[in-house]
């Protein structure tokens, strides 16, 4: 097939259609008429041969066709994009609206008290920083980005791995006073301790207690008492003593090192929770994209020394 203006045209339509949600929100940002938004989308299908948008009165969603032309051309086209600009300019602009799917207590806990240092080294970008507990279907949803905790499905979406972080087993002293210290994993399925389980929101059920030791892997059953969904109620809950936890190292290190919250089980530990950057395609990311993932590196490497430190602190 010849690649000529129309067909850019036409996928460049296609992509503001993905992004904002409906043939009416791209025709506003692309400053032309709704039905010119369609026949351009039209016109797109029938070169194509294919079906690329399932219409309904309501929305649009793409069809496979069409998410594997938007996963694959979409990149290319910022990819494009960022060349003329470079040349005009001289450099690599990072500016235009970026769209990053991530995780609530990432973006509360870390990111957000550190944000304004990113926005302020990029004027001219427009962060939409959209908080949900599930990925969803970032493509299909319109997003550039995705920092999400745990092992990626898989997917046609490149991951890459930022951090991983321990998972402490953990309960505030008047927790300890009052019920007294389990010397071993097992000694939580006693009866007499406490449990607050986390609900994963992937697939709607509590995560497994595990304690990890070299090749040694124990899980435990629990009583399931309490289950939350987020990790700042369950830190809040925690430090009120009312029961034990299981929590991610990262963003809980000034709470252990205060001494409001006690390791237990440190020699069983050696469990690792992953946080990983989510997108399209590694080929021309574009320069927002590949701006935003450094900076949230820089974060986590931060992070990580301050584990360390603590960590050390601690063993001291």
């Amino acid at each position: 097939m010849q690649f000529d203006e129309r067909l850019l045209n036409g996928v460049s339509v296609l992509s503001s259609v993905v992004r904002n949600g409906s043939f009416a929100a791209a025709a506003l940002a692309l400053n032309m008429s709704q039905p010119g938004v369609s026949r351009a989308i039209s016109r797109l299908e029938k070169r194509l041969g294919v079906r690329l948008l399932e219409r309904t009165t309501r929305s649009v969603a793409l069809t496979e066709q069409g998410r594997q032309l938007y996963e694959q051309a979409v990149p290319l086209l910022s990819g494009l994009e960022e060349v003329a600009t470079s040349i005009v300019e001289g450099k690599a602009t990072v500016k235009g609206v970026l769209r990053v799917n991530i995780h609530p207590f990432f973006s509360q806990l870390i990111l957000g008290r550190r944000l304004k240092e990113f926005l302020e080294t990029y004027p001219e970008l427009q962060l939409a920083l959209i908080s949900r507990e599930q990925l969803g279907d970032m493509v299909a949803e319109g997003f550039d980005l995705a920092i999400r905790f745990g092992a990626p499905r898989p997917s046609t979406l490149v991951a890459r791995k930022l951090l991983e972080t321990r998972i402490l087993t953990v309960a505030a002293p008047s927790y300890l006073k009052k019920y007294g210290t389990p010397q071993t994993p097992r000694d939580l399925e006693n009866g007499r301790h406490r449990l607050i389980d986390f609900r994963n929101p992937e697939t709607g059920r509590p995560f497994q207690w595990e304690f990890y030791r070299g090749r040694k892997v124990v899980k435990i059953a629990t009583p399931g008492h309490l289950i939350v969904s987020d990790v700042l109620t369950m830190h809040s809950i925690c430090l009120t003593g009312y029961a034990i936890a299981q929590i991610m190292e990262l963003g809980s290190e000034q709470m252990l090192a205060n001494g409001q919250l006690a390791e237990l089980f440190p020699e069983w530990s050696e469990e690792r929770f992953p946080l990983y950057a989510l997108y399209p395609s590694k080929t021309h990311l574009p320069a927002k994209t590949r701006a935003f993932i450094d900076f949230v590196l820089s974060l986590t490497e931060k992070e990580e020394h301050l584990s360390l430190h603590v960590g050390h602190n601690e063993r001291s």
